[in-house]
């Protein structure tokens, strides 16, 4: 039997944030993959498998996305809208990680159909502690939906 890996796309621009993110990931054991994307336009070649991404396997989809809301190129708000408008990635879990806590990103968030919102604490300690709080509930006690299989 084959092991199952855990996949995580991470979207962030922010150098600091990603390595914390990922240390926060390594130091719990909380993902086999985590695959990192620095602006929403990437994030989109990835999840719709083009340009660089176009042999990705549709097995090797995220089980779960983080995703920043101000990013260079594409915003946040439009990946997560051609996300969900798109049937083969709208059931993959969404998470807004964002510094923003304005109202209408949070409400727009939610209408295009994000799963969670949660703006980025500032301390080191807060910041690592949500991102295993993360994990721990989507990657291990969240049941996710199976991954489409594309037909050959």
């Amino acid at each position: 039997m084959l092991e199952k890996f855990v996949q995580i796309l991470l979207v962030e621009d922010n150098p600091d944030d990603v390595e914390l993110t990922l240390h926060a990931f390594q130091k719990h054991h909380l993902a086999n993959r985590v695959h990192v994307v620095r602006d929403g336009a990437e994030a989109l070649e990835f999840l719709f498998r083009t340009s660089a991404y176009k042999d990705r396997r549709t097995e090797d989809s995220p089980q779960l996305v983080l995703l920043d809301l101000k990013l260079p190129k594409v915003d946040g708000l439009e990946v997560l809208r051609r996300m969900k408008a798109d049937p083969r990635n709208r059931m993959i879990p969404v998470v807004m990680l964002t510094s923003s806590r304005e109202d209408r990103d949070i409400t727009e968030s939610y209408r295009l159909g994000v799963n969670s919102y949660i703006v980025k604490p500032v301390n080191f300690e807060q910041f690592t502690e949500a991102v295993r709080q993360l994990g721990l509930y989507w990657l291990l006690m969240n049941e996710p939906p199976p991954i489409p299989r594309e037909p050959r």
